[in-house]
């Protein structure tokens, strides 16, 4: 049975969409359960890209045709998994700031996020502190994740961060920021918990926001 895991999650890191439509289909044809293949196959593999993405031996396109993969192998195992309770790791809200119109890393990391077992709500670009606190509200978010591109927008994330403490959200949402102006240092000085440089890294400052103790 570990075998169709293993190529799934092989077939995953290396983006062969075919091939990983086929092997999950056999692994169900097999008896595996949907869950078990979620987790032990498809997350896995893309787990695997993320690290050698973050050592520098996988590029972007190769993150996007993983993903794509994935996807095709999560699509054969969606009508099975609804209505079962299937584990996720946290809700996260992500968004590019007001006044920015860039989204290619945001749906980067909205991806990469998803594909690792965390449910993403994708608010899209030129997004109102305002916007962010109502959607972190309505879906009970564990985190907000903010995209900057720009140093001009980046000045806004603050706004963001009041907005929250405003509505009384701050005490159990946290705040991760990334984007090419972004750095620690800018993290630390507008008061968020998390900063991420890229895709991958986004995944493992989320799944530290999630394990670490409430704000506060």
């Amino acid at each position: 049975m570990s075998d169709y895991l293993d190529t799934i999650a092989r077939a995953v890191q290396s983006g062969d969409e075919k091939l990983v439509t086929q092997t999950v289909a056999e692994a169900l044809d097999a008896g595996l359960a949907p869950e078990e293949i979620l987790n032990k196959g498809l997350i896995p593999g893309i787990q695997a890209l993320g690290q050698l993405f973050k050592d520098g031996e996988a590029y972007l396109p190769e993150i996007l045709i993983s993903t794509r993969a994935m996807r095709s192998g999560v699509g054969k195992l969606s009508p099975l998994l609804a209505g079962k309770a299937v584990a996720k790791r946290g809700t996260v809200v992500v968004g590019t700031i007001e006044g920015d119109m860039h989204d290619i890393g945001k749906n980067l990391v909205k991806l990469m996020l998803e594909s690792n077992g965390f449910e993403v709500h994708d608010l899209g670009v030129d997004v109102p502190a305002d916007s962010f606190v109502r959607a972190a509200r309505e879906l009970n978010a564990d985190i907000v994740a903010i995209s900057a591109l720009l140093t001009t927008t980046m000045v806004s994330i603050p706004d963001v961060v009041k907005a929250l403490e405003q509505a009384g959200l701050r005490n159990r949402v946290k705040v991760m920021i990334g984007g090419a102006p972004i750095t620690r240092q800018f993290a630390d000085e507008v008061g968020v918990e998390g900063y991420a440089d890229d895709c991958a890294s986004a995944v493992d400052e989320a799944d530290r926001l999630i394990k670490s103790a409430p704000i506060g």
